[in-house]
């Protein structure tokens, strides 16, 4: 009996210091939806503009260093955080279940305070 009351918290204390550790350089999952919103009303930005195809593609990156500038995330993390990201089904789902849940209260309330540091 003595035992199992020393192994039960040995075991706990063990399992609970493994959860939710995220690698060095990898953005926590808050960090990586508000990157995800901007990054995707970035997209949205270009798509809409009166330009040709080949146009955006060369716009589009000027507005993702914005974005990363915004947020003080260099390119090479966010990449590194996506490919964690979407190697972890489970979370990946979680991250984007956010960022649609956010982008769609931005776009009901016609919010473009999000939209201000991009630039135009």
């Amino acid at each position: 009996m003595k035992k199992l009351k020393l192994i039960i918290p040995i075991v706990i204390f063990l399992v609970s210091c493994g959860k939710n550790k995220l690698p060095e350089g990898i953005l926590d999952e808050d960090k990586m939806v508000s990157v995800l919103i901007d990054i995707h009303i970035a997209e949205g930005l270009v798509s809409t503009l009166p330009i040709n195809y080949d146009s955006s593609r060369t716009m589009y990156p000027m507005f993702e260093n914005e974005v990363f500038r915004k947020h003080n995330v260099a390119d090479s993390v966010f990449h590194r955080s996506l490919e964690y990201y979407l190697a972890n089904p489970r979370i990946i789902d979680r991250i984007y279940a956010r960022t649609i849940d956010s982008l769609n209260v931005i776009e009901k309330s016609g919010n473009t305070k999000e939209t201000d540091d991009l630039p135009q």
